[in-house]
Formats: C-alpha cells, sequence, structure tokens
C-alpha cells in the first residue's frame, strides 16, 4: 500500500473525532471511548504507513490533486512516519491516564467536555506538522498547537494556569509572527513555499540572503523547540498544567520544533555553514538546563529543566550533518519522547499519592506504594543513560559521531554530554532517594497526612490547601489517595514501550540510519514531491 494514499487520515481521523466528542458533550463516558477509538485508529493508520515508507522510502500526495509545488503536499518518509506513530502511542496512553484521572475524581478538575476535543485537535495538529510539505501549512499545524494548547494549559482557570498560558501564549505568537514573517520572506525570494521546491530555488539565492533566511527560521523553530537561550519561558509554564497535559506537552511540542530544524537543516539549508553555531547552542542548552534541574525541589519543575536540556542532544546529533549523528539524534527523539512523558505521568501519580510534588514534604513512597517506585525508577534510568536502556543507547551513537567528527567543538560536545548524563542521574537519585527511599519523618517539612498514612492507604481523603511561606517552609493539610488502576495502567505501557525501545534497538536504529542518509541525499524526498529527475543538475 502506498503510505501517501492514506496520509491524510492521520490528521482527518483526530479532526473527525474532535468533532464528534464535542457532540456528545453531555455524555462524558462517550466522549472518552470516542477519543480513545479514534487514536487507536489513527496509530493503526500510521503504523501502516510507517511499514510502507520504511520499504518503500519517501512517498507523497497532492492534496485536491494540485500539481506540485501548488495546493498542499503531504510527505510520508521513514522520519514524519516514526514521528507520527511514536507520538500517537503516546498521546493515546496520555488520553486514557486523563481518561482514568477524570473517572477518579468525577471530573472535578476541569470540564471534560472541552478536555477531550481539544486534546484530539492538538493530536491532529502534530500530524499536520509532521506530514506537510510546504512552509505555511507547517505553520497551520503550530497554530493548531497553539490554539488546543492554550486551553488545554487553563483547564480549571487556577491563577498560575492563567498567568503560566498567558507566558507561553506570548511567547509562541511571537514565535509565529517570527515564522511567518519569514515564510512570506521566502515566498518573496523564491516564488514558492513548498519545500521540495524550496530545496532547489533557495540554493540559486545569494548567500546572504540565504543566511537572513536561514536564522530567522532556526530562531522562530528554537523558540519552539526550548533550546538555549530561548527556552526560559518552559519551565515556569509546564508544570503548573495538569498531570496529563504537563506530560503530553513535554512529550510532543517541543519534539514539533526539533523536526522542524531538522527539516530546515537537511532539506532548506544542507551543508555546514551554522553547524559550528548549532553545537554551541546545544552545549549550552545541555548544561544550563541540567544545572537548573539539579537547583529545583519540585519534581515538575525538574523534569521541565531535564526536558530543555535533553533537547540539546537532539541539537548535538542534528549539528554532525553524519548519517552516525543524525541517526542516533532520530533514535534519540523518539526515545524522549516516550522516557519523559512516562516520568511526567508518574510525577502525576506521585502527587495523587502524597498530595504534593514538593521533594520537601515526600517521603517513604517506596514502601507506601512500591509499584509507584518502579515506574519511576525504570524511564528515571533510562532518561540517565544507563546501560543498557535505550537512552544510553541513543547517547552512545551521538558520541560516535562527535568523536568520529573529531573537530574540538565535537569533542567538547562529547565531554558537555557525558556531564549532563551524569548530572541528569544526579537529579532524579536526589528525587529516588527524597520521595522513595527516606521515612516521611524525615522529611525537612513532612506533610502530616502522609506521615500518618499506612501502606494499606487507610488515611482520611482531605481537601488539600498549601500555602507557601518564606524559606520554603508549608502550610496545611495534604491529600493521600490510592492509585486508581485506570491511571496506572496507561503509566505502565509507557514505560515498558522505554524499555521496547531497547529490546528492538537493533530496528529502530536501521530504521533512524536509513532516515538520516536519505535526509542528508535530498534526493528521495524531492523527487516524491517533484518527481523523478528534479535533482538533475542541481548541487547536492
Amino acid at each position: 500500500m502506498n503510505a501517501a494514499q492514506i496520509a491524510p487520515l492521520a490528521v482527518v481521523l483526530p479532526l473527525l473525532g474532535a468533532a464528534l466528542a464535542f457532540v456528545l458533550i453531555r455524555h462524558p463516558n462517550a466522549q472518552r471511548r470516542t477519543g480513545a477509538i479514534t487514536l487507536t485508529v489513527t496509530l493503526a493508520v500510521e503504523v501502516v504507513m510507517l511499514a510502507s515508507a520504511w520499504a518503500n522510502g519517501a512517498q507523497a500526495v497532492n492534496i485536491g490533486g494540485w500539481i506540485p509545488p501548488f495546493g498542499i503536499t503531504m510527505v510520508v518518509d521513514e522520519l514524519s512516519a516514526l514521528m507520527l506513530v511514536v507520538s500517537s502511542a503516546v498521546s493515546l496512553a496520555v488520553l486514557l491516564y486523563a481518561s482514568g484521572q477524570g473517572m477518579a475524581d468525577s471530573d472535578e478538575e476541569g470540564p471534560v467536555s472541552i478536555f477531550h476535543p481539544t486534546y484530539l485537535i492538538l493530536v491532529a495538529g502534530v500530524s499536520n506538522a509532521f506530514l506537510t510539505g510546504d512552509l505555511f501549512n507547517l505553520y497551520v499545524g503550530f497554530e493548531m498547537l497553539l490554539t488546543a494548547s492554550y486551553v488545554l494549559m487553563t483547564l480549571g482557570g487556577t491563577s498560575p494556569r492563567i498567568r503560566a498560558g498567558v507566558t507561553y501564549v506570548v511567547v509562541s505568537v511571537i514565535s509565529s509572527m517570527l515564522f511567518l514573517v519569514s515564510i512570506a520572506m521566502i515566498y518573496a525570494a523564491t516564488g514558492t513555499i513548498n519545500m521540495a521546491d524550496l530545496a532547489i530555488k533557495l540554493g540559486e539565492l545569494d548567500p546572504s540572503t540565504q543566511m537572513t533566511l536561514h536564522l530567522m527560521l532556526l530562531v522562530a523553530f528554537g523558540i519552539k523547540a526550548a533550546v538555549f537561550p530561548l527556552s526560559f519561558w518552559l519551565p515556569d509554564s509546564y508544570p503548573t498544567a495538569p498531570a496529563p497535559v504537563t506530560a503530553v506537552f513535554a512529550g510532543l511540542l517541543t519534539k514539533v520544533g526539533v523536526y522542524a530544524l531538522i527539516r530546515t537543516e537537511t532539506l532548506l539549508f544542507p551543508g555546514d555553514r551554522l553547524n559550528t553555531f548549532l553545537m554551541v547552542v546545544a552545549v549550552l542548552t545541555m548544561l544550563v538546563g541540567i544545572l537548573g534541574a539539579v537547583a529545583q525541589i519540585d519534581i515538575k519543575r525538574m523534569l521541565s529543566f531535564t526536558l530543555v536540556s535533553h533537547i540539546g542532544y537532539m541539537v548535538f546529533g542534528l549539528a554532525m550533518s553524519s548519517v552516525v549523528g543524525l541517526g542516533a539524534a532520530v533514535y534519540y527523539v523518539a526515545h524522549h519522547i516516550t522516557v519523559q512523558t512516562s516520568l511526567f505521568l508518574v510525577a502525576g501519580l506521585v502527587e495523587r499519592r502524597g498530595g504534593t510534588t514538593n521533594m520537601d514534604r515526600l517521603g517513604g513512597l517506596a514502601k507506601l506504594s512500591p509499584m509507584l517506585a518502579i515506574l519511576f525508577f525504570v524511564p528515571a534510568m533510562n532518561l540517565a543513560g544507563i546501560p543498557p536502556f535505550s537512552g544510553f543507547l541513543g547517547k552512545i551513537g551521538l558520541v560516535q559521531g562527535g568523536v568520529d567528527l573529531g573537530s574540538p567543538i565535537a569533542w567538547v560536545l562529547v565531554a558537555g554530554s557525558m556531564i549532563t548524563s551524569l548530572l541528569t542521574l544526579l537529579a532524579l537519585a536526589r528525587v529516588w532517594n527524597r520521595v522513595f527511599w527516606r521515612r516521611p519523618e524525615d522529611a525537612e517539612h513532612p506533610d502530616p497526612v502522609l506521615v500518618a498514612t499506612k501502606p494499606d492507604g487507610s488515611a482520611v481523603r482531605t481537601t488539600r490547601h498549601v500555602e507557601e511561606r518564606p524559606h520554603g517552609r508549608f502550610t496545611g493539610r495534604g491529600i493521600v489517595q490510592l492509585l486508581p488502576m485506570p491511571m496506572v495502567w496507561p503509566t505502565i505501557g509507557l514505560v515498558v514501550m522505554g524499555v521496547a525501545l531497547t529490546v528492538f534497538a537493533g530496528p529502530l536504529f536501521e530504521l533512524s540510519d536509513q532516515a538520516a542518509r536519505e535526509m542528508l541525499q535530498r534526493t528521495p524526498y524531492i523527487e516524491a514531491v517533484l518527481g523523478e529527475g528534479a535533482m538533475q543538475g542541481v548541487a547536492p
């Protein structure tokens, strides 16, 4: 089967599911089933697309039958298909987690009637961004993400969420405006916004014009990918949202920005003109992000900083412009989407079981909930890069690419990646020691309810009211609850998926390397859109 023929379904199905979920606005259970079925079918379609792209290479479809470069083109290659499968699998797990949380709380945290349609629109925006073959449709995908993510971030209407949402929207709008201006300038200079066509025509421009357009796109996508110094907005925005929303944001939204960076650097502006600059950005993103993580006492904020830090690994692989480096970066993106999302889901379970994500108030969760301890430990070791997990394999691939490159800045990146990995382990070990290992009464500011709770969960449920005092002291009582299994099972599924990336690392690295080769060659992508012979007489 030609993957391109069914590619529009990856966008259309979530949009139809969103419309149906909105019609079922007064039937929460029907909405939950609609969302789960929609994403399951979408995932099945995308698995078929991945198998076809792996076997046959890049394939394209022109929506409405317009001849390229006119109209909307969708392109399915190894990279876009892999991103679709991983993102939809993660989105399905998070949706099931959110549904379980809604059922356990009787939807007290926010209007479920809004959540499910908006969530499906978010998934449609992600799929559209991965599949699009032109810059303006990529902009449309980003705007779908922005609109849906703002609604999801502010669910519940609390003051912290509104403040974080405003910051997120302002930064995203600035990024989008810069991207839109870049599109206008590119169209004025080349007469096209089709990416395959641009891959040919941009090379004909004056070098200074190319560099201007290149830098504008890098800044726009760098904000969305949260690379240093454009990542200031993320640690304050993500932790305030509900746990499922934070998880899907952390797993997917920044990766759409990374995907756009990869397309820009490999397809539109090939070569090594800005590789040194990207390597400097990569090492600063790694180190500044992880130093921020080590300084945190809140689990969600710590994970937000590690999210920023590990974006640096992906930029490192991209900046090497080699099959080994880029292939490792592709594998690492898939790994990070899965593992980072699972850790944020675990953080939501910790908050539910312990009443807070502040490490100063927690302790004894390993005894109180051994299952929760395992669910944290496995992805934490994976993220830290402990052998034999996929985080270790991805980092080894990146280090190998840096060593093969052999330049001074590459060796700096290799050293920076090692330091970042060790500091990631330190940050996660602090969570383990404080939250899971020590006794609750040994916490610096222990929650009285948590201290009194027995492993069977026999503590009285109270309404949580926590007030921050000077010098980090807290007053008020927490809330301790047994973990609902509809929330636990999706988390287990994502943790297992992270382990599966290790078990099937051989085939996945083969797929990633194949994707890297075709991206660096550019010919398969361009000829899939414009036809055979489109690259004749064009410099590679």
